[in-house]
């Protein structure tokens, strides 16, 4: 399923304190509804997409850049699969 993955920092960020946590919003990329919030942090996230996505290191790097420096990020249109998504919590009907 293709979905956009849009970050938001739950807490201030400290430089040099390695992963912080976020919260992972995670909606169908083709406009249906179906929003969901999944707390974790930033190591986990990209462990996860490094994993279960095939996006190409440049696109990766760019998303670890904004998410650094703004704290807020966006993956627009990523495929993730049915069992990924359900093993965060997001059911797919």
């Amino acid at each position: 399923m293709r979905v956009n993955l849009i970050t938001q920092a739950l807490s201030p960020y400290r430089s040099g304190t390695g992963a912080f946590p976020i919260s992972l919003t995670i909606r169908p990329a083709c406009g249906l509804p179906g929003e969901y919030q999944y707390p974790t942090d930033t190591q986990e996230l990209l462990k996860m997409l490094h994993k279960q996505t095939d996006l190409p290191s440049t696109v990766l790097q760019r998303f670890i850049t904004n998410l650094s420096t703004s704290h807020n990020a966006r993956l627009l249109g990523v495929e993730l699969s049915e069992g990924t998504l359900t093993e965060i919590g997001y059911f797919v009907d």
